[in-house]
C-alpha cells in the first residue's frame, strides 16, 4: 500500500490525438503492469497516468483533465463504486472502467448500474482488451454527450414551448407534460402520470373517438373537444396525436399537442351574437316604425270613439277598454323589443360582483319563499372587481334568477349562486338550479329574440341579458340536461 499521492507520466510526448488515460490504483506492480499494456503497439494512441489514493483521483477528476479513468475496486477505506458515485455526483461526464482483481457479478452489476463504462478482471486483461476497453468507453462517452446535448435541446423546446405538449404510452396514459399542459390543466405532471384521462373530459364519448382514431390511423389531426381543468375551468380545445414507431413498425408511445381556442371560439360567437343583435335592432326598428304610427292613430281614434259613444253603456266601456289594454301592451312589446336588441349605454366603475350578485337576489327572496325553495350561497372570499353598471347588471341577473324560480318545482327548488376569480382573470357568478332542464335543441336558441318556453313570456328577457353581458366584454356559458336542472356561467373580465 502506497501512502502518499503518487502521479507518474509516460515519457513519450502527448500528441493531439492522445486519449489521456488516468489510472486509480493503489497497487505499484498494477500500474507497472497497466503501464505494460499501454505501452504495446496497438495502443500508441493511450497516455497513461497513475494517481494511487482516493482523494487526489477526486481532485484530478474535478480538473476534468483526463478523457478515460480507469478505477481499481479496492481503494484503502473506499471502493472504486464509491469513487464513480462520487466523481458523477459532482457533474463528471467522463467515461469511467472499473478494475477489480476477481469476478464479481454483484461488483459488476452494481458499478454498471452507476453509470461505469465497462467492467474489467485484471487477470483477464491483455493489451488488445485494454485498448479495445478505452477506446470504446471514449466513444460511448462521446455518442451519449452527443444525445444528451440533442435531448436538452429538444427538452429546452418541449419546456418553453406555449403550445401544450404531452406525451402517452402505448395505452394513452400520460408519461410527460410540458408547463403549458400544466397550465391549461391545472394538473402536474405527476397528477397526470396516475390519473384517469377520462376526467379531463366533458364528454367520454369524445374520449372514445379519439382513442378509436388514434389506434385505427395512428394519428388524430385538431380533433374539436371540451377539455375540464382540476379547478372546473371548461376549454375548448382541438387536440392532435400521432404515433411514435420502434424499430418493428409498431406504435410504441405517442406525442401530441392541445391547442386552447376558447378564446378564439368567444370572439367567434361574440361576432356572431352582435350580427344578430344589429340585424334584430334594425328589424326591431323597422317593425317600430311601421307599427307605431298606425298605433298613435289607433289609440287617438279610440280617445275620439269614447267621446262620441254613451258613457253609460257597460258593453262599450268593456270593449273600449280591451282596445285599450291591448294597444298599450302593443306599444310596450315594442318598447321592450327596441330596448332588448339596441347597445347599452353603460355607466362602467369597478364593482365588486358578489355584492351586484346579494343585492339581486334580495329582489327574488319573496318569489322564493312564496314557492318554500330553498337558496345555497357560495361567495367568493377575495373582491371580484371588476368594471361594471350596476343596475345593468342587475336586471341581467335577475332575468336568469326568475327563469330559474320559475323553472323549479315549488317546495322542492333549489337555487344555488356562486361567485369566484378564475386564473386566467375574469370574475364568476354560477346560477345553478335543479327545475326541468333544457334540451340540446332549446338551449341552442336560448338567446334568440322572441324564443321562450313560457306560455306568458315575450321571448326578450335573456335577449337582453346576452345584450348587457356582451357591452361588458363578458360571456355566458350554459350546461343543462333535461329533468336535472340548468347552469348559467357568467363571467366578465377581471379589473385591474
Amino acid at each position: 500500500m502506497i501512502s502518499q499521492e503518487k502521479i507518474t507520466f509516460d515519457v513519450a510526448p502527448a500528441k493531439q490525438d492522445k486519449i489521456r488515460v488516468l489510472l486509480v490504483e493503489d497497487d505499484e506492480d498494477d500500474y507497472v503492469l497497466t503501464r505494460t499494456l499501454v505501452s504495446s503497439r496497438e495502443n500508441a494512441n493511450i497516455r497513461l497516468e497513475w494517481i494511487d489514493n482516493y482523494d487526489s483521483a477526486l481532485k484530478a477528476i474535478q480538473r476534468n483533465e483526463f478523457d478515460v479513468y480507469l478505477i481499481d475496486y479496492r481503494l484503502g477505506e473506499n471502493t472504486g463504486i464509491d469513487l464513480i458515485q462520487e466523481a458523477f455526483r459532482l457533474g463528471s461526464q467522463a467515461p469511467m472502467i472499473l478494475l477489480t482483481g476477481q469476478d464479481d457479478l454483484s461488483v459488476d452489476n452494481s458499478a454498471l448500474e452507476l453509470g461505469a463504462a465497462d467492467y474489467l478482471v485484471k487477470g483477464r486483461i491483455d493489451a488488445q482488451v485494454l485498448g479495445r476497453s478505452i477506446r470504446y468507453a471514449l466513444r460511448q462517452a462521446e455518442t451519449l454527450a452527443e444525445l444528451a446535448k440533442n435531448e436538452n435541446k429538444y427538452r429546452a423546446l418541449f419546456e418553453r414551448s406555449m403550445d401544450a405538449i404531452f406525451v402517452m404510452d402505448s395505452n394513452l396514459i400520460f408519461q410527460d407534460a410540458n408547463p403549458s399542459v400544466e397550465q391549461l390543466l391545472g394538473y402536474t405532471r405527476d397528477d397526470l402520470k396516475y390519473m384517469n384521462v377520462a376526467r379531463l373530459f366533458t364528454n367520454i364519448d369524445a374520449l372514445r373517438e379519439i382513442r378509436f382514431n388514434v389506434r385505427e390511423h395512428n394519428q388524430l389531426k385538431d380533433y374539436e373537444t371540451t377539455l375540464i381543468s382540476k379547478a372546473g375551468r371548461k376549454r375548448t380545445c382541438l387536440v392532435s396525436i400521432w404515433a411514435v414507431d420502434d424499430n418493428q413498425g409498431q406504435p410504441n408511445w405517442y406525442q401530441g399537442i392541445i391547442r386552447d381556442v376558447t378564446e378564439q371560439k368567444r370572439a367567434q360567437q361574440d361576432l356572431i351574437v352582435a350580427e344578430k343583435l344589429s340585424m334584430t335592432g334594425k328589424i326591431a326598428r323597422s317593425i317600430a316604425h311601421e307599427v307605431r304610427n298606425p298605433l298613435t292613430n289607433l289609440s287617438l281614434a279610440l280617445e275620439q270613439l269614447k267621446e262620441e259613444l254613451p258613457a253609460d253603456d257597460d258593453s262599450t266601456q268593456v270593449f273600449t277598454d280591451i282596445i285599450q289594454r291591448n294597444v298599450e301592451r302593443i306599444g310596450q312589446l315594442i318598447t321592450e323589443m327596441l330596448n332588448s336588441s339596441k347597445p347599452r349605454e353603460l355607466d362602467r366603475k369597478p364593482q365588486n360582483l358578489t355584492n351586484i350578485v346579494r343585492d339581486t337576489l334580495h329582489l327574488v327572496s319573496d318569489r322564493l319563499k312564496l314557492k318554500s325553495m330553498q337558496l345555497q350561497t357560495n361567495y367568493c372570499t377575495s373582491p371580484c372587481t371588476a368594471l361594471l353598471d350596476s343596475e345593468q347588471i342587475k336586471t341581467a341577473l335577475l332575468n336568469i334568477f326568475i327563469n330559474a324560480v320559475e323553472a323549479m318545482e315549488p317546495g322542492k327548488g333549489i337555487l344555488t349562486v356562486s361567485t369566484s376569480c378564475s386564473d386566467d382573470d375574469r370574475v364568476i357568478v354560477e346560477v345553478k338550479d335543479n327545475g326541468s332542464g333544457i334540451s340540446e335543441e332549446n338551449r341552442k336558441r336560448l338567446f334568440d329574440p322572441f324564443f321562450t318556453g313560457k306560455s306568458s313570456g315575450m321571448g326578450l328577457g335573456l335577449t337582453t341579458t346576452q345584450n348587457i353581458v356582451n357591452s361588458h366584454k363578458g360571456s355566458i356559458e350554459v350546461d343543462s340536461k333535461e329533468g336535472f336542472g340548468t347552469t348559467f356561467r357568467i363571467n366578465f373580465p377581471l379589473s385591474a
